[in-house]
């Protein structure tokens, strides 16, 4: 028994040796590169990410190859090291950032960053839900000095009636692209080139800026989609060459525009910005729309634009016409509050916001159908100017005027 008992013993001693040294020579037969602690070299050698994210998550490692960073040779770590102030993990080794952010992106891509800080979809887009609470001060008072009062501002009211739940999946969904971040940076810019093909394609489709400037408050898509131009991509676009360069952009490229033509693009020797608010010359969002401040000097870069494909007379007389409806626009918008105001004054509406059916109807006048009637006007949509705009300005401003009349007669707001 006892030596059945050490030759058990025995036998297990040499077949683990025997293991030992088989794994020995089976490692030293390794190339260095393969055993080595990781680094972006072994990241370049070995193609080590794609191998794990190919079983685990393939999709991401097809749109990474895809990419013009991965024709640059811009690795995975390059955008995905921690920068300043980011939080980070080990992940099988190498230290990786919790989260990515404008800041990793701006690592390359600093002067697009910069533009980006001083438009409409960076502090400012954020801020018209949540206020100016997740700011800091200075991020504030850079914001005011491009848009004032647009971040140093309360949050909004009717999302906070609406509720976290509604606004945290709706509201933010969109107006995150401007969400301050831990690391000190603003917003994403995946919102537009998407995470991993970092696609310049992408950001010039309509429908990318169409996932949000939608609907009856912003109703760019649709208003696109009806124009000329909208008409134009829809039957010639898959022959453009979405992918050029945005400084080396022509017609030949893009015989007709998308959204970030305009707005963005540096086609035939414009300059590229990424502050979208660069070419607009007239605040169009607001109940009654002003100029910008910088008016003359937006308003001729955005004709630049047109007159890639129009002839001066023509932008001129277009710009004429849009600014005509908008100042008509503002004309019907201060007679319906003229009425409000009045209301409020006599003691018929109450101070407290969305408490009664008839602020709701106040709101979707200014915020509806004004502003699509001035979008429709500046984006060749006449249909919006006119049964999306106009009609429902005249057909509620004389709702209004009933049921002031009412109001009056009994005394109540209900």
């Amino acid at each position: 028994m006892e030596w059945d008992s050490f030759k058990s013993v025995f036998i297990a001693i040499v077949i683990a040796g025997a293991l030992v040294v088989g794994a020995f020579f089976i490692q030293a037969q390794r190339p260095d590169v393969a055993t080595q602690q990781p680094s972006p070299e072994m990241v370049k050698a070995t193609g080590k990410c794609a191998s794990c994210h190919r079983r685990e998550t393939a999709a991401i490692v097809e749109e990474y190859e895809r990419s013009e960073h991965a024709k640059e040779g811009t690795t995975c770590l390059d955008c995905h090291q921690p920068q300043d102030g980011q939080e980070s993990f080990d992940h099988r080794g190498f230290t990786l950032a919790k989260s990515l952010t404008s800041k990793n992106c701006s690592q390359c891509h600093a002067e697009q960053n910069r533009q980006f800080l001083r438009s409409r979809h960076a502090a400012p887009a954020w801020a018209a839900v949540q206020g100016s609470t997740d700011f800091s001060r200075e991020q504030i008072e850079f914001a005011e000095k491009y848009h004032g009062g647009a971040v140093a501002r309360p949050a909004n009211k009717l999302a906070q009636l609406e509720g976290q739940a509604a606004t945290e999946v709706g509201c933010q969904g969109c107006h995150n692209i401007g969400k301050p971040n831990p690391d000190g940076s603003i917003g994403s810019c995946t919102q537009c080139h998407g995470r991993h093909e970092a696609s310049v394609k992408l950001a010039r489709e309509p429908r990318t800026c169409g996932q949000c400037h939608m609907g009856p408050d912003h109703a760019q898509i649709e208003i696109f989609e009806e124009s000329k131009h909208g008409v134009l991509f829809e039957t010639d676009g898959d022959e453009y060459n979405m992918d050029a360069e945005p400084e080396e952009l022509t017609v030949s490229d893009m015989p007709s525009p998308t959204c970030t033509t305009c707005h963005m693009s540096g086609q035939e020797g414009l300059s590229v910005t990424h502050n979208v608010s660069e070419r607009l010359s007239w605040y169009l969002f607001a109940p009654v729309s002003e100029k910008r401040p910088s008016y003359a000097e937006n308003q001729a870069e955005m004709k630049q634009t047109c007159n890639n494909c129009h002839t001066a007379q023509h932008t001129d007389r277009y710009f004429e016409d849009a600014e005509r409806v908008v100042q008509a626009t503002n004309e019907k918008v201060n007679n319906y509050m003229s009425i409000v105001d009045s209301l409020r004054a006599e003691g018929h509406l109450t101070p407290t916001p969305f408490d009664e059916s008839l602020e709701f109807e106040i709101f979707d006048y200014w915020h509806y159908y004004g502003r699509t009637a001035k979008h429709g006007a500046f984006m060749g949509g006449p249909d919006y100017v006119q049964w999306h705009g106009n009609y429902e300005l005249l057909s509620r401003f004389v709702h209004l005027k009933e049921k002031a009349k009412e109001l009056r007669s009994h005394g109540s707001s209900d």
